[in-house]
């Protein structure tokens, strides 16, 4: 478990993840991070899972229509 400490950052304030934190996310400077609400508190994580799921019905919608889709790009 690591431990992280609120500090001010301008007028907000905020917490430094470590560079093992980072890691384990695997993200970096400019990347999204996501606060997701649980019954056991909160998660930080890099993925969306609305996003994930618009990812897959689109990449499902390009596998039922590739045909179509391959003479479109023509």
């Amino acid at each position: 478990m690591t431990t992280l400490k609120i500090t001010q950052i301008g007028n907000s304030l905020g917490v430094i993840l470590p560079k093992e934190v980072l890691a384990i996310l695997n993200v970096d400077k400019g990347d999204t991070l996501f606060v997701t609400r649980t019954p056991d508190g909160v998660v930080l994580s890099a993925y969306d899972a609305k996003i994930a799921n618009q990812i897959e019905v689109g990449r499902r919608i390009m596998r039922e229509n590739r045909e179509a889709l391959r003479r479109l790009a023509e």
